[in-house]
């Protein structure tokens, strides 16, 4: 009877029948009825650009041709293969040979966008409490074993057990688990912050199969210890052939297992990719000149308006190129070591902004290319300016009796020097300040009142280039009786000293992206402040900054990310932390014409080598490589 009846049964019924067993089942198991949908992609902020059916990003060309060797330069030497922990100098590129769960496009004005990689899907709920990642079943390993769901968990676990600094920035991961033969969860301790579930999509996995067995001598490999034993990896290169400090080789994959997914359409081009080791930066452009490596950017303005008139370039063998650089904004500056006892006061850290004089240093020395570093975000729209009002006011009175009252008052703006007249009132107000914070001259010396010490202050760098524009600086200090001692190191002394927090002060820059999130905790919180493996150098602690920076990480859409932005920017100025120097908005290129790349670029990188490729016409003219 029921069977006739169902055979007969209208659309209209049916309907109505399944929606009462649907909201049976619901109420029976609410979790099942709020199960997010599997997505191929996610994004921070909207919908990402494409789409499941997209077969290729729109600036790639598909049709590039494979073959032919790039050579990149790098600085300072390698010791080890190994990345994850915080001992020795990994190999330049090494990451060339692993793969994430999922990737970011270079074209999109949401760049936290991802696409997947090692997992073909994606969900979280709508309170951002926990991420799955399902994996792709096609993703091997170089050795043809399946990438699982059991390498990421490990990967995971070792990364927090290994290396102080992601186990900070995965802090928020309470739980690491397979639900499911080829899903991975990972269950978070708080809800509302979109950006965990991106960041653990940014997780490179190793392979556990590998790191469990033993070398070609019968011995255990250790994750925990530096080794130049070639790892197995999953991505498109793997290590062809090194020479420790001396350079390092990759190979494409052939039979690489990915070559078919949408995100690697129009990538790794190159049958080679050749890293040379250069011990400094005038040894390593000397190189370049010298037809040694392919590809230099350029991060000296001096440089980039003055040394770049050789014969290559005059005749066409080497082309320079500049293109925009919209996806990251920086702080550039001499990092103060609070730390220090002769720091702790505001009015010392803002008399040394007084005595450096950006604009003579960027006329004589880098041609007026340079601009004044004047946030900790500069270059992109979540710089502060003006004073604050509307959501960034509002967020700003919740911290208002803890930060500097001129937040609310003054716009920050950095001393301006440039001729005599101005430097001299601006040594002359760095001057009244340290008084003010318990100084005095005596003579030729500014001296502590109470010790009768010397204001003293070591400059620690790594590149004797940046002597251009230290020993002016140091020259005006020495002028309001500070005495700046300045200290060249060579890479590795100059990394130990920097991670032991043994500096006075010492240049740095934070490179910052479009979208802040966790990792302003790392940079700038008062939890990684005694972290000696944070990006927290200076050694803030600060409740206010504490508080806006939970207020960038939860801010609930981009309208609340730009303003709470701000309001983190502009306490961070008006507490004096730095020294701002200076930065490009534009990223300098000059390479030996044997490249070609797709005519329409992507907006936020150069997508050199990923997207370039070797042009044999081109190298006919320019001279193979050699």
């Amino acid at each position: 009877m029921r069977a006739a009846w169902r055979a007969t049964e209208k659309p209209a019924v049916t309907a109505i029948l399944t929606g009462v067993l649907l909201l049976v089942a619901a109420i029976a198991n609410p979790a099942a009825a709020q199960d997010p949908q599997w997505k191929h992609a996610a994004a921070l902020n909207g919908t990402p650009k494409y789409g499941p059916d997209a077969e290729h990003f729109d600036y790639v060309n598909p049709h590039a041709p494979k073959g032919g060797t790039v050579r990149l330069a790098a600085r300072g030497g390698f010791d080890t293969f190994n990345f994850l922990p915080p001992k020795g100098q990994p190999a330049p590129g090494i990451l060339n040979i692993y793969e994430s769960l999922m990737e970011p496009s270079l074209d999109e004005d949401d760049i936290s966008a991802q696409y997947g990689v090692l997992a073909d899907g994606v969900r979280y709920p709508e309170d951002y409490s926990w991420v799955e990642y399902r994996m792709n079943p096609n993703a091997k390993w170089h050795d043809g074993q399946p990438v699982t769901a059991e390498d990421v968990i490990w990967s995971f676990e070792k990364s927090i057990e290994l290396n102080p600094q992601r186990k900070f920035y995965y802090k928020n991961v309470t739980n690491a688990e397979i639900v499911d033969g080829n899903i991975v969860r990972f269950t978070f301790d708080t809800s509302g912050n979109r950006e965990l579930p991106k960041i653990m999509g940014q997780l490179t996995i190793l392979p556990k199969h590998w790191w469990d067995g033993t070398n070609d001598k019968g011995e255990p490999r250790d994750l925990s210890k530096s080794s130049l034993e070639p790892p197995l990896g999953s991505g498109q290169y793997r290590i062809k052939d090194f020479s420790a400090n001396r350079q390092v080789i990759y190979e494409r994959v052939d039979d690489y297992w990915g070559g078919d997914l949408p995100i690697r359409a129009g990538t790794g081009n190159f049958d080679e990719i050749r890293y040379v080791i250069f011990l400094d930066d005038a040894v390593q452009f000397e190189g370049f000149k010298g037809d040694q490596y392919d590809f230099h950017t350029e991060r000296s303005s001096s440089q980039w308006a003055k040394r770049y008139d050789f014969p290559a370039l005059r005749d066409g063998r080497v082309v320079r190129e500049i293109f925009p650089d919209r996806s990251t904004g920086v702080m550039q500056g001499y990092f103060l070591n609070l730390r220090r006892d002769k720091f702790k006061n505001p009015d010392v850290r803002r008399a040394l902004n007084y005595a450096y004089d950006f604009e003579t240093t960027n006329e004589i020395i880098s041609a007026n290319l340079l601009k004044r570093v004047n946030s900790y975000f500069s270059g992109t729209e979540l710089a502060s300016s003006g004073l604050p009002t509307g959501k960034e006011l509002e967020i700003l009175e919740e911290v208002r009796d803890q930060v500097p009252p001129e937040v609310f008052t003054e716009e920050f703006k950095n001393p301006v020097g440039g001729s005599p007249q101005n430097v001299r009132a601006n040594l002359r107000e760095a001057v009244k300040l340290l008084r003010g914070a318990g100084y005095k001259l005596e003579g030729r010396h500014m001296v502590d009142e109470t010790t009768g010490e010397q204001l003293t202050i070591e400059f620690l760098y790594r590149d004797k280039a940046s002597e251009r524009s230290l020993l002016p600086y140091a020259k005006n200090l020495e002028s309001i009786g500070i005495k700046a001692v300045l200290r060249l190191a060579d890479t590795s002394q100059f990394i130990n000293r920097v991670r032991a927090r043994d500096f006075d002060a010492t240049t740095l820059a934070i490179g910052q992206s479009l979208s802040p999130g966790n990792e302003q905790r790392e940079y700038w919180g008062s939890v990684s402040a005694d972290n000696a493996s944070s990006a927290n150098y200076g050694g803030i602690k600060n409740p206010a900054i504490d508080h806006l920076i939970d207020k960038v990480i939860f801010a609930e859409d981009r309208e609340t990310l730009v303003a709470a932005t701000h309001a983190l920017d502009r306490v961070l100025l008006w507490n004096q932390y730095v020294v701002p120097q200076f930065y490009v908005d534009e990223t300098r290129t000059a390479r030996w014409d044997r490249f070609s790349h797709p005519e329409k670029m992507p907006e936020y990188s150069t997508g050199f080598p990923e997207i370039w490729w070797y042009d044999e016409e081109k190298a006919a003219k320019t001279g193979a490589v050699q």
